[in-house]
């Protein structure tokens, strides 16, 4: 579980790094100022939690694979919502971003709960 989890969160950051890249580059001209800081609040909360997600992987305790499915699909919900909201126009995704925060906030309340040091 630990070397998914590490990939995992490479692999997310590595997409937060184009996202955001995107954002300043080929939305910059094409988005409201509003859409544009809602898109790199979606990128922000997206480097975060993969950094939470490298850090339990490499860390030298164990973690419920729960946690980690939390953040992962609090995460996709999150930041997906947030980048179709801005991509598609569609203001109805807003109120969706708030599922994928208490998601996230569950799985790392569920990683604190559950770290045990590893044998």
């Amino acid at each position: 579980m630990a070397l998914l989890m590490t990939r995992t969160g490479l692999v997310v950051l590595t997409l937060a790094i184009i996202c955001g890249a995107f954002g300043v580059h080929g939305l910059g001209s094409m988005v409201t100022e509003n859409r544009l800081e809602t898109w790199e609040t979606a990128v922000r909360y997206q480097a975060w939690m993969s950094l939470s997600m490298i850090g339990l992987g490499v860390s030298s305790f164990k973690v419920s694979s729960w946690a980690f499915w939390f953040v992962c699909s609090g995460l996709l919900i999150f930041s997906g919502s947030l980048y179709a909201l801005v991509l598609l126009d569609l203001g109805i995704l807003g109120v969706v971003a708030p599922i994928g925060g208490a998601l996230m906030i569950a799985g790392l309340l569920l990683s604190a709960i559950s770290l045990k040091p590893c044998d």
